[in-house]
């Protein structure tokens, strides 16, 4: 009872140290809106990819990553009713202050959410922030993008809030994984224990504006690139400008990010991790 006690204080007082700040920080800022909620960045691939990338696209140059944090990463199996759940664990699989789940996009499996070195190194920085503040980084198969895999993640989450009761739980998708971010808002159970959401160069749900999680006024933040053929910057900007519209008396905890001139892949590349969980630490229910 004193160590869930411990947790929770120490959750409620976290704020990620930095960890390569600099070489994550943001590009010069082109415009904003919405008192700062709003933000326009001057990405260039030229600069965010060619100048970063030893091989680009395919590996980061050094100084972006320590894989020193593979020693407390983890390749395992959750046998859950919804069936076996195979995911990546970094970080404290117990007693930990911070959990952030990475649901990956179509095609893509739990080795993309810890690969070291694609993505501009992004996920190893975001690994080594939770393995370096207490936190616990979860990246895992599911089954679809529908109940199934809503099921399955749910589970997941189940199995390791109850590991670490004190924890603020944060989900994360990439493209088509925001369907499962939707799902889970919905949900009785995770759209009421979750605490921020993610939405990476993905999709849109009206949905959410009836859910458990938007009702606890859950943060939510959007990255998008402007040139996104998948899903189209502007209907992500729509559904960001009607939550903001809903809670005009008490303004709801949302941001958009929007990369100009980058493309689907450009938020999870580009995101800043650690400004982006602080903020959502600083406002979760």
């Amino acid at each position: 009872m004193l160590f869930a006690f411990s947790s929770v204080a120490n959750a409620d007082t976290l704020s990620l140290k930095p960890f390569k700040d600099d070489l994550f920080a943001y590009p010069a800022t082109l415009s904003s809106d919405s008192n700062g909620a709003y933000t326009v960045l001057d990405y260039r691939e030229m600069r965010d990819i060619n100048k970063r990338d030893q091989v680009p696209e395919r590996r980061v140059s050094a100084q972006y990553t320590d894989t020193g944090v593979r020693k407390v990463q983890q390749d395992l199996l959750l046998k859950t009713d919804a069936g076996d759940v195979r995911h990546v664990a970094v970080g404290k699989t117990e007693g930990a202050g911070i959990i952030v789940l990475y649901l990956h996009g179509q095609g893509g499996s739990r080795k993309q959410g810890v690969d070291d070195f694609t993505f501009g190194g992004n996920f190893n920085r975001l690994k080594n922030l939770m393995a370096g503040n207490g936190g616990l980084y979860l990246s895992p198969d599911f089954t679809d993008f529908g109940d199934t895999g809503a099921a399955q993640v749910a589970a997941l989450i189940d199995h390791y809030a109850e590991q670490s009761p004190g924890a603020k739980i944060f989900v994360a998708c990439g493209s088509m994984g925001g369907a499962l971010c939707w799902k889970l808002a919905a949900r009785n159970d995770t759209g009421r224990r979750i605490n921020g959401l993610l939405l990476l160069g993905s999709l849109w749900d009206e949905s959410f504006l009836a859910s458990p999680a938007f009702r606890r006024h859950v943060p939510v933040f959007f990255g998008q690139g402007s040139h996104d053929v998948v899903f189209p910057v502007e209907k992500q900007e729509a559904f960001f400008r009607s939550i903001i519209a809903r809670s005009k008396a008490y303004p709801y905890p949302t941001r958009f990010v929007r990369f100009e001139t980058g493309t689907h892949g450009t938020p999870i590349r580009m995101t800043d991790w650690r400004g982006t969980l602080n903020w959502m630490l600083s406002k979760a229910p």
